[in-house]
C-alpha cells in the first residue's frame, strides 16, 4: 500500500553548500602513468587553476611525451619511471594511474619521497600490500586518497544518509554486486602480471565501497568466495584490438570476469556479493539494504557508472501499514573525476583528512584479495589483516 512518504525523504536531503577558496601559487604536480585512466585525471587537472602539471612518467618510452601533447600540457619534464621522476622532482602531489600490480610499489615510494598521493582504485591487489601502504602513509605523515569517484555522487550520498538517519532501523542483509553482459575490457586489465584482480579491481570495489561506506565500513571477518573466468578465456566472448587477436586475448587472460562472495562483516551483518565483466544477463540483481526497520532498493546500472540505476526505493511501515517512498534521482552539478581531483587537491592544500581514507579501503581490499583466497582453497576462510 504506497503512501505519501515525504516526510522520510525530508530527513535525508539536507544539502550543503560547496565552498570555493581562493589560493595563492599552484601545487606542482605529477603524473605516474599516461595510460587511459589518466586521462580523466588530467581533463580535471586542467580546470583547477591552483596545479600545474610539472612532470609525467611512463615505462613506455615517448608515451608520456605523446600524452602532454595530446591534453596541450606545456612545459612538463618527462621520465621513463616513477622513481627517477621522484628522485629529479620536488612535488607537492601525484596521481598514481599505474596498473594494479604496480599499485603498492609506486605509492610506498611517493609517500617516502615526501610526496602526497592520489592512488587509482583498485588500492592495489593483495591485503599485505595495503597493509604495507598504510605503514608508508602513517611514516611519511602525507596524504594518501583513493580514487573513488562514485563517492562524490549525489544519489551515492543519499544512500548514506537514508542509512544514518536511522529509518532503515538495524542493518542486517546487503545484497549488491552487478556488472556488464559483455564488458571485458583487454589491455593490461586482463594480464595477472599486469591486473592482478580482474572484474572485482575494476569495477567490483566500487560497489563494495557503495554499500560498505553506506554502513561505516564495519570489519570484513570471513569470507566464502568463488571466481571464474569462463567468458574471458573463450575466443568467441572477446574481440580483438588493434594488437591482439581474439584468440590471443583469451590466452592472455588471466584474471576472474565473475566473482561471487558472501562475507560476514563486524556488527552481524551479512553481505552477498557477485560481480562480472561479462555473463549471459543483463544484471545480477539490484542492490538491497535490509533493515528491521525498513529495506533500501537500489537499481543496478549498465555497467557501474558510478551512479545508481533509477530512482530508489524505500520499504517500510507507516502507522501499522506497508508503505513505500521513492527516493527520485538527485542531479550533481559537476563532474565526479572533477569532483575527486577538487576534494584531493583541497586536502592538500589544507592539510586535512584524505576525501577517501586508506582505513576504509583497507576493509575493500581485504574482501576482494580475501574472495581470491577463499576460492583457491574452496572454502570460507577467516580475514587476516595485518597490523599497520
Amino acid at each position: 500500500m504506497a503512501k505519501n512518504g515525504d516526510e522520510v525523504l525530508n530527513q535525508t536531503t539536507q544539502s550543503v553548500a560547496a565552498e570555493t577558496k581562493k589560493r595563492e601559487g599552484k601545487l606542482k604536480y605529477g603524473i605516474i602513468g599516461t595510460g587511459w585512466i589518466a586521462e580523466s585525471h588530467i581533463q580535471s587537472l586542467l580546470k583547477m587553476d591552483d596545479v600545474e602539471i610539472v612532470a609525467l612518467a611512463d615505462l613506455i618510452p615517448g608515451k608520456a611525451e605523446a600524452f602532454a601533447e595530446q591534453w596541450g600540457v606545456k612545459g612538463a619534464r618527462y621520465y621513463p619511471d616513477h622513481a627517477s621522476m621522484l628522485k629529479a622532482e620536488k612535488l607537492d602531489a601525484v596521481s598514481n594511474c599505474t596498473y594494479n600490480v604496480a599499485h603498492a610499489q609506486t605509492t610506498i615510494d611517493a609517500l617516502n619521497a615526501g610526496v602526497n598521493v592520489l592512488l587509482e582504485k583498485p588500492m592495489c591487489v593483495t591485503t599485505e600490500e595495503a597493509v604495507e601502504i598504510m605503514r608508508a602513509e602513517k611514516k611519511s605523515g602525507k596524504l594518501l586518497s583513493i580514487g573513488f569517484q562514485p563517492r562524490m555522487d549525489e544519489n551515492m550520498k543519499m544512500i548514506k544518509r537514508i542509512v544514518d538517519s536511522g529509518v532503515l532501523g538495524k542493518i542486517y542483509y546487503i545484497q549488491t554486486g552487478g556488472g556488464r553482459r559483455r564488458g571485458i575490457p583487454n589491455s593490461t586489465f586482463i594480464e595477472k602480471s599486469t591486473g592482478g584482480i580482474g572484474a572485482m579491481g575494476d569495477i567490483g570495489c566500487y560497489s563494495l565501497d557503495m554499500v560498505l561506506n553506506a554502513i561505516g565500513y564495519p570489519k570484513p571477518l570471513t569470507v566464502t568466495g568463488y571466481t571464474s573466468n569462463f567468458f574471458g578465456t573463450n575466443p568467441k566472448y572477446q574481440r580483438p584490438d588493434k594488437f591482439h587477436t581474439a584468440a590471443e586475448n583469451a590466452a592472455r587472460f588471466g584474471v576472474e570476469d565473475f566473482a561471487a562472495a558472501f562475507v560476514r562483516l563486524e556488527g552481524d551483518i551479512i553481505l552477498d556479493f557477485r560481480i562480472s565483466w561479462a555473463m549471459h544477463l543483463d544484471t545480477p540483481g539490484d542492490t538491497v539494504i535490509l533493515g528491521t526497520e525498513g529495506a533500501l532498493r537500489i537499481p543496478s546500472t549498465d555497467c557501474w557508472n558510478g551512479t545508481v540505476g533509477g530512482a530508489m526505493t524505500l520499504y517500510h511501515d507507516v502507522a501499522g501499514e506497508q508503505t513505500q517512498t521513492e527516493i527520485p534521482i538527485l542531479k550533481t552539478k559537476e563532474g565526479l573525476f572533477d569532483l575527486k581531483i577538487r576534494s584531493f587537491l583541497d586536502a592538500v592544500w589544507d592539510k586535512g583528512e584524505p576525501p577517501i581514507p586508506s582505513s576504509q579501503i583497507l576493509y575493500n581490499q581485504a574482501i576482494i584479495d580475501h574472495i581470491v583466497k577463499s576460492a583457491q582453497l574452496g572454502k570460507e576462510i577467516d580475514v587476516v589483516i595485518p597490523e599497520i
